[in-house]
C-alpha cells in the first residue's frame, strides 16, 4: 500500500450521510438508540450504584455521548490532532467505566471507538487507535483467550470492512457529482449551440431580405427626391415598390421555413429543390439513394441552393441553370451550375450582407463540409458537400 493511502483521509462523501438511503439511516439511528437505552438500563439496574453514584454514572455516559459526537465532527472536518485528543478522552472514559465496575459501557465504548477510528481516520492514525482500543477490550474481557482473540480480530475486520464500504459509497457519490456536472455542461453547450443555430438562421434569412428591401427603398427615396415629375417616374417607383414587396414576401417565407426547420417540420430536401427549381426555371438532377437528411445538413443544402439561384438571377439573368443533388456515402452534395453567366467569384461571395456564398461557406465549415464557388467552363459553379 502506498504512503498516500496511509496518510490520506477518507473522502468527505464517505464521512457524511450522502448517498445513504433513508431506511439505512433510520436503521442506524434505531440501533444506536437501542444500544444507548440498553446501557442506561444496565447502569440503572447495577446493584452497586445507589443515589449520587448512579446520577454521576448517567452524567458520565451523557458527557461521553457528547464527546463521541465531537469526535464525529472533528473527523468530518479532517482535524487530525483534535480527533486523536477526543479519542484519548473516550478511551479514558472507558477505563473509568471499567474501574467503577460498569463493564458493559466500557466494552461497548472500546468496540465503538475501534470501529469508528478505523472508518473515519487516516490509516496511519486509525490502525494504532483501533489496536489500542481493541487491546484494552482484550485485557478487560474475561472470556477464554480463543474467544477474546476471535472477537478482537472480528471487530478489527468489521471496522476495515465498514471503511471500505464508506469509501466505495464516497467514490460513487463523487462520480455521480462529476457526471451531473458533465451533463449540466453538456446541456449548456447544447443550448448555446442551439442559440447559435437559431441566430444563424434568423440572420441569414432576415439580413438578406431586409438588405434587399433597403436597396429598393433607398432607390425609391432618391427617385422621389430628385424627380421633378413624379408622374413620369411612376413606373420606376412602382417597380421598386413591387420588388420591395417581393423581397418582404421572400423574407417572410424564409423565416417560416427557418422556424419550421427548427421545429423539425421541414419538407424533404428533394421536394424543396423541385419546387425551387421549378419556380426559377432550372433543371434538377438527383443521383444516389434518397434518404432523410439531418436538420443542419438539409438546411445547408436549402440555403446554398437558394443563394446560388439568387446569384444567377442577379448576375446572369436568363442563363440556363442545372442543379444536381447527390446522395453519397456519409455525405450529401449539391452542385448549381449556370451556362453563360457573367458573375465573378469575388463579387458573388460578397453579396447578400451575410446571406451570400461567404456565409454559406462558413455554414458548411461548421458542419465539417466544404463549399467551393468559381467560374466554370461556360458560367459559374457552386459545389457543396456536407456530412449526412
Amino acid at each position: 500500500m502506498s504512503l498516500p493511502a496511509w496518510t490520506s483521509w477518507p473522502l468527505r462523501e464517505s464521512l457524511s450521510r450522502e448517498g445513504i438511503s433513508g431506511v439505512r439511516v433510520w436503521i442506524g439511528r434505531s440501533v444506536r438508540v437501542l444500544v444507548v437505552g440498553g446501557l442506561v438500563w444496565s447502569t440503572l439496574a447495577e446493584p452497586g450504584l445507589q443515589g449520587w453514584a448512579r446520577a454521576v454514572a448517567l452524567a458520565g455516559m451523557a458527557v461521553t455521548l457528547l464527546v463521541f459526537h465531537g469526535f464525529f465532527r472533528m473527523t468530518f472536518q479532517r482535524c487530525l490532532w483534535p480527533s486523536i485528543g477526543l479519542f484519548v478522552v473516550l478511551e479514558a472514559a472507558a477505563f473509568g467505566f471499567a474501574h467503577t465496575g460498569l463493564r458493559a459501557p466500557a466494552i461497548v465504548l472500546w468496540c465503538a471507538c475501534a470501529i469508528t477510528a478505523m472508518e473515519r481516520l487516516p490509516l496511519s492514525a486509525a490502525v494504532p487507535c483501533s489496536v489500542a482500543a481493541l487491546g484494552a477490550f482484550a485485557v478487560v474481557n474475561t472470556d477464554n483467550w480463543l474467544t477474546t482473540v476471535t472477537t478482537t480480530a472480528g471487530l478489527g475486520l468489521a471496522g476495515y470492512v465498514i471503511r471500505l464500504d464508506a469509501e466505495a459509497r464516497g467514490n460513487a457519490q463523487r462520480l455521480l457529482a462529476q457526471e451531473r456536472a458533465a451533463r449540466q455542461a453538456e446541456a449548456e453547450s447544447a443550448a448555446l449551440a442551439e442559440r447559435g443555430r437559431i441566430a444563424r438562421e434568423i440572420h441569414d434569412v432576415l439580413a438578406h431580405s431586409l438588405s434587399a428591401q433597403l436597396v429598393h427603398l433607398e432607390a425609391a427615396r432618391l427617385l422621389i427626391q430628385r424627380s421633378a415629375d413624379l408622374e413620369a417616374d411612376r413606373d420606376q417607383l412602382l417597380e421598386r415598390v413591387v420588388a420591395c414587396r417581393g423581397m418582404a414576401r421572400e423574407g417572410l417565407d424564409g423565416t417560416r421555413e427557418a422556424l419550421s426547420a427548427l421545429r423539425g417540420e421541414m419538407i424533404p430536401v428533394e421536394d424543396f429543390l423541385r419546387r425551387l427549381t421549378a419556380a426559377e426555371g432550372a433543371r434538377l438532377g438527383v443521383t444516389g439513394e434518397a434518404r432523410v437528411l439531418p436538420a443542419e445538413a438539409g438546411l445547408a443544402v436549402r440555403r446554398v441552393a437558394q443563394e446560388a439561384l439568387t446569384n444567377v438571377r442577379k448576375h446572369a439573368p436568363g442563363a440556363r441553370v442545372e442543379v444536381l443533388l447527390e446522395y453519397a456515402a456519409g455525405e450529401v452534395g449539391l452542385e448549381v451550375r449556370d451556362f453563360g453567366g457573367h458573375g465573378r467569384s469575388d463579387a458573388l461571395s460578397g453579396s447578400g450582407s451575410g446571406y451570400g456564398l461567404l456565409g454559406m461557406r462558413e455554414r458548411a465549415e461548421l458542419l465539417g463540409g466544404t463549399l467551393e464557388s468559381g467560374p466554370g467552363e461556360e458560367g459559374f459553379v457552386v459545389r457543396l458537400r456536407v456530412p449526412a
